[in-house]
């Protein structure tokens, strides 16, 4: 993965690639995530029967090949020309969910298009303009999404000083480092020549502005310092089926979204790309797991680059992760074929995890097999 993320940073304009790769202030967060996976460490078993494997777990009551959910990722066509669509189409062939985000680069409707067998799952914000909300709700139900993802971490937007710095802005603005990186990087250039600069598609309705600028001032404009627990029976009226928390890192909190009838808790601190210096996902996952109590699955998201990764966050409680980033490498090293890739490398890596600890499926992890190193 870590090669995937490398060939990403060559072939991407700077402002781009620091945008998927980067995280609020210091990016303490960001690397906590993954330093504290690292602390993990296995306690194999041996003279084990290990000759067949299982990697398929049950996501919210359907079999995925993976214990691995995509996680959902705005603007990703700033990457690769409708890289929303490309991860679709790799999730699919990957066997496991896809999560649209709400701020796409390519309308829902156009993903379900071109990845119709797909599992698909929406991602959404509690955002003032219900109206909006019931809307994108409403167009999820309509192409069949078997899950809703409510992310209720963004009060406010993180600041981000990797993109301050780059005078990263949507739309692009000019640059002498951007006019250099569009010399530097040709075949990024060719797409945005080609496709124009992404949009949040699934914002355009012919209700409002159509422009990038516009765009984006919509979403942030609606991010909502207010919002309550009163919200979540609020989307449950509007969705109906499935539905999953993301942004959750206290166990009383889990318990109150268990209370109120979520399906799914995913233990989140966006990527670290919210408030810097927040606890690792993976620190906090068993007092969730314990807490929950098996009333509702948890889903662990922030810092999946590996698939002993996945392994560990499974035999910590976890039913499945989120991987956002992962995605993006490979798509971003290579479109379609690289996000095949990046999908393959953590399938070959859980299974080669599960053979060498002694487990023949990722259902006998637990935590028996890990060891915290100080």
């Amino acid at each position: 993965m870590e090669e995937l993320r490398q060939l990403a940073r060559r072939r991407l304009p700077r402002a781009v690639f620091d945008f998927i790769d980067g995280a609020s202030d210091d990016e303490l967060t960001l690397r906590w995530n993954q330093d504290d996976f690292n602390r993990l460490a296995w306690l194999p078993r041996v003279l084990r029967n290990v000759t067949k494997r299982d990697c398929s777990t049950a996501i919210l009551g359907e079999v995925a090949a993976l214990p691995l959910i995509v996680a959902p990722t705005g603007l990703a066509a700033l990457v690769w020309a409708e890289a929303d669509a490309l991860l679709a189409t790799a999730a699919t062939s990957a066997k496991v969910p896809f999560t649209i985000s709400t701020s796409s680069s390519v309308r829902m409707e156009a993903i379900r298009e071109r990845a119709p067998d797909s599992r698909l799952w929406f991602q959404v914000y509690p955002y003032k303009d219900r109206d909006l909300v019931r809307a994108l709700i409403s167009r999820a139900k309509a192409i069949e999404c078997q899950a809703l993802v409510l992310t209720v971490d963004v009060p406010i937007l993180g600041r981000r000083l990797r993109d301050q710095r780059n005078r990263f802005t949507v739309p692009l603005r000019p640059t002498s480092r951007l006019v250099w990186d569009l010399v530097r990087c040709p075949t990024w250039t060719r797409h945005i020549l080609t496709y124009g600069v992404p949009r949040m598609q699934n914002f355009v309705d012919g209700k409002r502005s159509a422009s990038v600028t516009s765009l984006a001032a919509l979403m942030t404009s609606n991010m909502d310092a207010g919002v309550t627990w009163d919200a979540i029976d609020w989307i449950r009226q509007q969705w109906g089926g499935k539905l999953v928390l993301k942004g959750v890192l206290r166990p009383d909190d889990a318990e109150q979204a268990v209370r109120l009838g979520v399906d799914a808790v995913a233990v989140s601190n966006h990527g670290g790309r919210q408030l810097d210096g927040v606890t690792s996902s993976i620190e906090v996952l068993p007092q969730i797991v314990a807490s929950i109590a098996g009333r509702a699955e948890v889903y662990l998201d922030g810092g999946i680059r590996r698939g002993s990764d996945i392994a560990k966050a499974i035999a910590l409680g976890a039913t499945a992760v989120m991987a956002g980033r992962a995605g993006l490498y490979g798509v971003g090293a290579g479109g379609r074929a690289g996000a095949d890739r990046a999908f393959a490398i953590l399938a070959d890596e859980l299974d080669r995890c599960l053979t060498l600890i002694g487990c023949n499926s990722a259902k006998q992890l637990d935590v028996s097999c890990l060891l915290k190193r100080e």
